[in-house]
């Protein structure tokens, strides 16, 4: 993979606390390092150079844009994740995916596995794959596409992508599962967060619309 992060314009950071950051990450900037030295720039090290306590809490893939929480300390990162585990979290995205979704809500429950001869694919299995479910619901319809809000029950690696296009309606600019001409880049946003803040469980709740 060749790789050509956004320009550094500066973080958008959404919210900042002593326990928690959270920022928009943009399309095509990895979360954290890859591998090799070309691969160094993303979130989680531009995070760092402002607030060196920053830890990864989760992670969006390379090419979804949206929120992003930073715990401040390893205490709030074993908290923070705690919460991801238990599913206190509740994440919102929105997509555009190809096609006309018939039904105004519903759920995709399939179950996720490594395609481990295709790395990083991942694929639906009934006997290898992980217990994965999707809710979604019908924003706006448009000529051969549907902007859909999706939210993931649970947080399997490339879990939206997979469902979407196992139904018949991958993400537009999908590269690995769908057709990546179809968008300038994948249509796929993380909206919201909701979630008890790890000091005090007061709710918090962040949203960032998509540029798309």
């Amino acid at each position: 993979m060749h790789y050509i992060p956004p320009a550094d314009n500066g973080l958008e950071l959404i919210y900042s606390d002593e326990s928690l950051l959270v920022a928009n990450k943009p399309a095509g900037l990895l979360s954290v390092p890859g591998r090799g030295a070309d691969k160094q720039d993303c979130l989680s090290a531009r995070i760092q150079r402002d607030f060196p306590d920053a830890l990864v809490v989760h992670r969006l893939d390379m090419a979804t844009s949206g929120l992003m929480i930073f715990a401040r300390g390893l205490q709030m990162q074993r908290r923070l994740s705690e919460l991801f585990r238990d599913r206190f979290v509740t994440k919102r995205y929105v997509a555009v995916v190809a096609g006309t979704v018939q039904a105004a809500t519903g759920e995709v429950n399939l179950p996720v596995a490594a395609d481990w001869p295709n790395r990083p694919l991942r694929r639906i299995d009934a006997k290898t794959g992980k217990p994965s479910l999707t809710r979604y619901r019908v924003l706006a319809q448009h000529a051969d596409s549907t902007r859909v809000e999706l939210t993931p029950v649970t947080g399997r690696t490339h879990q939206l992508r997979v469902h979407m296009a196992a139904i018949g309606h991958p993400i537009l600019g999908d590269a690995l599962y769908g057709d990546p001409a179809s968008a300038p880049r994948l249509l796929l946003h993380a909206l919201s967060l909701d979630l008890p803040h790890p000091s005090g469980n007061s709710p918090l709740n962040f949203e960032c619309p998509p540029s798309f």
